[in-house]
């Protein structure tokens, strides 16, 4: 008669008691070291671009929001479209040229300021369709509104001289003013206004 036979054991689950040879243990670290930098490269590079874009992201709103909000007349001179769209030719030997543009739902404004010589000054007029003639002295063309978003103030103890021009739309009425206190050194301020 056989003896009964026992069911296998299962292996244990410590594996073989016998230790892994150093090469195997080397490999083995090697690999989760691999893997650890591969893990880190799928992770860090893709959130490293989400960061860098983020910040070049803040720093483009705040850059458009600067422009949105600026107020205040800026040392710089307007694109050429900007003085084609506005009309506002200003003489390509004018120094201190500033500008600001300001558009909203109701209207668009290109505010410019510019010193000239008086041969350019009657050159500028001409170019809009006027003349020093046309000009009335003391008047200031530019409204307080306009005036305070650009940030002029107007001296009283100045000779002031000023005109709007206004064009059927889609063209921009053009309020001018101009400064003759230094004849010999005519500084021009202009508000152009359009309806979008």
């Amino acid at each position: 008669m056989n003896p009964p036979t026992l069911p296998r054991q299962a292996p244990s689950p410590d594996g073989d008691s016998t230790p892994r040879p150093v090469e195997d243990r080397r490999h083995v670290v090697k690999r989760r070291w691999i893997t650890a930098v591969i893990i880190l490269l799928l992770v860090g590079v893709p959130a490293g671009y989400l960061a860098i874009s983020t910040q070049q992201s803040r720093e483009s709103g705040r850059d458009k929001a600067a422009r949105i909000g600026a107020s205040k007349v800026r040392p710089g001179w307007p694109s050429k479209v900007q003085r084609s769209i506005y009309e506002v030719p200003i003489p390509p030997k004018a120094w201190r040229v500033g500008f600001l543009e300001t558009n909203n739902w109701h209207t668009s404004r290109l505010f410019t300021a510019f010193s000239v010589t008086p041969a350019d000054l009657d050159a500028f007029l001409a170019s809009v369709g006027t003349s020093r003639d046309a000009l009335a002295q003391g008047e200031i063309a530019i409204s307080p509104h306009d005036s305070e978003v650009a940030g002029w103030s107007w001296s009283p103890k100045a000779s002031w001289y000023g005109i709007t021009l206004e064009q059927p739309e889609p063209r921009p009425t053009r309020d001018i003013t101009v400064d003759l206190t230094n004849p010999e050194n005519p500084k021009v301020y202009v508000v152009s206004t359009t309806v979008p």
